[in-house]
């Protein structure tokens, strides 16, 4: 049976558009025809941080491998918490290229080659893969945050990519400010809306299904799925828009709009990332750093940090990069202390949160996707060691992702890339 490329599905006077259809193929010639959890299922978190323009590999690896390695410079800022760390060398992720090395940040928490190329199509982030398991169990299923102006980390099952917030004052009032009456009346009569209207292009859709062949078919059950995924989503905004949001006794945060400043920028971004958890808004983050073009207000930095990270080995400005690494890892060390003390049913908000601090480059200066730095605290892993891989032949970077999300409860056993779960990463004994 051929359909019209313009049919739609409609009821009541609405109308959707379906997706392509080889059935289409007559207008086209040519075209291939939880709430908290309990004592025993406690709430599982994960943060997820990218420096887009990597950290010194000699400042960050430590040159011994198993529990006993010395602290690395990097690591020295966080010797507070080397009994909740693990240190990871050698990952990369399966078939990424060097020469289009900044794009591959599209690919760091997707796994998916080729970021950057024509034709590049990206798939679902380690985040959104979380989402679509344990986000109704909070008011926001994921949230995704940048210190730049654009970019970001989360991507949707289609590839799409999901923008992220820049502006952590706009993110506080999401989180804990609470609208007018009347505002959120409107939400709640488009949440109505809403549904009412895929109830009714669903069962519209539905009766299509019979006239269609099988991989058409297919491809309205996956758009169908989606529908489905949607309206639960839409329902469960409405659940939560009817309860008030969490009171937090702190000064609503004030953006900043020096981008250079990529140090206070971050630790806004933490800051908020800490309340979010804290209050159960919640369990799914994603930070992208932002990496300026223009010297940051540091003491003893006059280059921008871009520049600084593509140094050439010159030694001014290894200097220079070092100071402003220090500083980036000096905000990650008071974000484990701050989850760290946040108590919450016998235990504290590290131990049942997973965060994670990599790179899309191993080496900012050569652009190499190789030998990326990973930094794992916290979320009830054996920690306290450095894990070693070689470089040359390394597991898939998507098998530490494996790890992860069956640490949050997620009964998966694969991601992007992976053939497995992360050799020598273990959850804490029960």
């Amino acid at each position: 049976m051929k359909i019209p490329r313009r049919t739609f599905i409609r009821s009541a006077g609405i109308s959707l558009a379906l997706p392509w259809l080889d059935a289409f193929a007559e207008d086209a010639p040519g075209t291939r025809n939880q709430e908290p959890g309990t004592k025993n299922n406690p709430p599982r978190r994960m943060v997820c941080i990218c420096a887009p323009l990597g950290l010194h590999p000699n400042n960050f690896f430590p040159t011994e491998p198993g529990r006993d390695y010395a602290l690395s410079p990097y690591l020295e800022i966080l010797k507070d918490y080397r009994d909740e760390m693990t240190v990871v060398s050698g990952l990369s992720h399966a078939g990424m290229g060097s020469s289009f090395a900044h794009q591959a940040s599209a690919s760091f928490l997707t796994g998916v080659p080729g970021a950057g190329r024509p034709g590049f199509r990206n798939a679902i982030s380690l985040d959104q893969f979380a989402a679509d398991h344990i986000g109704t169990q909070t008011r926001f299923p994921s949230l995704a945050l940048s210190g730049e102006g654009s970019g970001g980390l989360s991507w949707t099952r289609t590839g799409a990519l999901i923008p992220s917030d820049n502006s952590p004052s706009k993110v506080f009032a999401r989180l804990f400010l609470e609208g007018r009456a009347d505002e959120v009346q409107d939400q709640m009569r488009r949440l109505e809306d809403g549904r009412s209207i895929l109830d009714d292009v669903g069962d519209q859709a539905r009766s299509l299904r019979s006239d269609l062949g099988s991989e058409d078919r297919d491809k309205l059950d996956e758009y169908l799925t989606s529908v489905r995924e949607l309206e639960q989503r839409m329902v469960n905004d409405e659940s939560w828009a009817r309860k008030p949001k969490p009171k937090v006794n702190v000064e609503p945060p004030k953006d900043i709009p020096n981008a250079a400043d990529l140090i206070g920028r971050t630790r806004l971004l933490f800051d908020l990332t800490h309340l979010a958890l804290q209050t159960d808004s919640t369990r799914l983050i994603t930070i992208m750093l932002a990496g300026s073009t223009f010297a940051p207000p540091i003491k003893g930095v006059t280059l921008g940090h871009h520049d600084l990270s593509h140094h050439g080995k010159d030694p001014g400005k290894l200097a220079q990069l070092k100071i402003v690494e220090v500083e980036t890892m000096k905000t990650v060390r008071d974000l484990l202390a701050k989850l760290q003390q946040s108590k919450e049913g016998g235990s504290n908000l590290l131990d049942r949160t997973t965060v994670f601090l990599g790179s899309n480059l191993g080496d900012g200066s050569s652009h190499s996707t190789r030998n990326l730095p990973v930094l794992l605290a916290g979320g009830g892993f054996q920690h306290g060691q450095h894990l070693p891989f070689d470089a040359s032949n390394p597991p898939p970077l998507c098998n530490l992702y494996v790890s992860m999300l069956q640490r949050l409860g997620i009964e998966t056993d694969k991601f992007g890339t992976s053939n497995g779960t992360l050799t020598g990463l273990e959850m804490k004994r029960a």
